[in-house]
């Protein structure tokens, strides 16, 4: 490291999520001999050798002095440095695996090492977001056939961590998503877990939702568990509910995810890779695959569905992995709640049993419950679901849920919204439609899934005759100003519970 090429380092406490940000003073003179340009991307290296990769912007308001590099809060995290020390500034080597995206662009294939190098190079951060939407645009341009979705799968796998079990059968479900208020996981593994099955759950949290799985199991129990904290979990009740970020499992998710959702692409091959290395790398056998059919949601027909799940299929079967698909309704939420509070809600409801609690969240968590005591041999085949059932009914997977909550670190209550407000019907008639996406917007407007009691309520369902002025959904917020910033959205956008009016 020579003096010449190093700054001081400064902490901004600039939050930039994802993304690793340098800034540097337009007066700065290593940035002037090197022709640093704004928005290009640089290397540093610290005292001991480790080096990340940083989008550079140019400051003029006194942010960091001529001498010094300001380092957003990501970029902070991954370099791991003191306020002060030195560290060694360069422009970066090219990176192959970019060449290798080209080349997928004008009709290449990707092999498995070109896969395992285009992914390696995601989670040590050196694709900014430029190179993450090449990469998936590529992919979705040109998409991905058996063997390169095997191989993008397995480099998922292979760049993080990787769960084993001791014994056979490991269970697990995964939803594809984008069906609000579809959180039948803590339930289905309470019922596995009280029926003997070994049902390690790891979960994402919401990156475009209002509430991931891990989101709103939050609100009942930590979810931020190592991996050995894990371990004593499923190995005092055979199941949990934890934070899969917090063992590292398939790490280039979640950044290939958020990109995404942004560019509104949906690939095959890369959703594929995205539910199977989860399931690999968290070490389970056997999972059932649940596939909501709608046109506002992920899925929106029955022949995409249909093909899709002969994909999953076929790439699982590569891995040794045993899967059952159910494709199940998408047409509207499931439950009452959407966000994390408010789903936690909906599943003590099902959970403890009470009346109140929604039919069709306790129908659709028996059935892909069932399928998995089925699939995992727990169950003979036609039995799952009246077991799944009786488990429910008599109380066993509410006690396991509750053990397994303490065992995680302690059950506690979800909270409340301060600010609610219900959205009336502007007429009488009959609910037509729901719009998924734009509800689930609501619920983000409102505040979730930072804001934990934050979301919306859900009230009508379609087929039903509602009143003028009788209430289509309620808004919950924990503020003020995030309510009326809501309420504001579902103004401009008067459908998204859509009513077929009598003439």
């Amino acid at each position: 490291m020579t003096a010449a090429s190093t700054l001081k380092v400064r902490r901004t406490g600039i939050d930039t999520r994802h993304e690793t940000i340098a800034y540097m003073s337009a007066d700065c003179p290593l940035c002037r001999s090197e022709g640093f340009a704004g928005h290009s991307r640089i290397a540093l290296r610290n005292a001991r050798g480790e080096v990340i990769l940083a989008t550079l912007h140019h400051v003029t308001n006194g942010l960091v002095a001529p001498d010094e590099i300001g380092l957003s809060e990501s970029a902070w995290g991954r370099l791991a440095v003191s306020p002060g020390e030195a560290v060694e500034v360069s422009h970066p080597p090219p990176l192959r695996s970019l060449g290798l995206v080209r080349g997928k662009m004008f009709g290449q294939r990707l092999g498995v090492e070109a896969m395992a190098a285009i992914i390696g190079d995601v989670v040590a951060g050196h694709y900014d977001d430029i190179a993450l939407s090449a990469f998936l645009t590529a992919c979705a341009a040109r998409p991905l056939d058996g063997d390169e979705v095997v191989g993008l799968t397995r480099a998922m796998v292979e760049a993080g961590d990787r769960l084993r079990w001791p014994g056979g059968v490991v269970a697990d479900k995964h939803s594809v998503g984008g069906l609000p208020g579809n959180r039948t996981t803590p339930i289905v593994v309470a019922i596995a877990a009280a029926s003997g099955l070994v049902m390690p759950k790891t979960s994402s949290r919401a990156i475009t939702s209002p509430a991931g799985t891990a989101d709103t199991m939050e609100t009942l129990a930590p979810v931020d568990l190592d991996l050995a904290a894990m371990r004593r979990v499923v190995e005092r009740e055979g199941g949990c509910v934890v934070w899969g970020g917090a063992v590292s499992l398939s790490p280039a998710d979640d950044a290939l995810i958020r990109v995404e959702r942004a560019l509104d692409l949906d690939s095959e091959g890369q959703l594929v890779a995205s539910v199977l290395s989860k399931k690999i790398a968290a070490g389970s056998t056997h999972v059932v695959l649940d596939l909501p059919v709608g046109p506002t949601a992920k899925v929106r027909s029955h022949a995409a569905a249909a093909a899709l799940s002969v994909s999953l299929r076929d790439a699982a079967a590569a891995f040794g992995l045993v899967t059952r698909v159910l494709m199940t309704d998408g047409t509207q939420p499931v439950g009452r709640g959407i966000g994390p509070a408010l789903e936690a809600h909906d599943v003590l409801a099902v959970l403890q049993g009470r009346e109140d609690a929604p039919a069709d969240l306790r129908r659709r968590a028996v059935a892909l419950a069932g399928a998995l005591l089925e699939l995992a041999g727990a169950a003979k085949d036609g039995d799952g679901e009246a077991l799944a059932a009786r488990v429910l009914a008599d109380g066993s997977a509410w006690a396991k849920f509750q053990r397994i909550c303490e065992a995680q670190g302690g059950m506690r209550e979800p909270p409340r919204a301060s600010f609610i407000r219900p959205v009336l019907a502007p007429a009488g008639g009959r609910v037509r439609l729901i719009d998924n996406r734009r509800l689930a917007r609501v619920a983000k407007l409102a505040g979730a899934p930072a804001d934990k009691a934050a979301g919306v309520e859900l009230h009508a369902r379609p087929g039903e005759l509602v009143a003028r002025g009788a209430p289509l959904f309620t808004v919950h917020a924990e503020n003020a100003g995030e309510l009326d910033y809501a309420l504001a959205y579902v103004g401009a956008n008067p459908d998204i519970i859509g009513l077929e009016t009598s003439p």
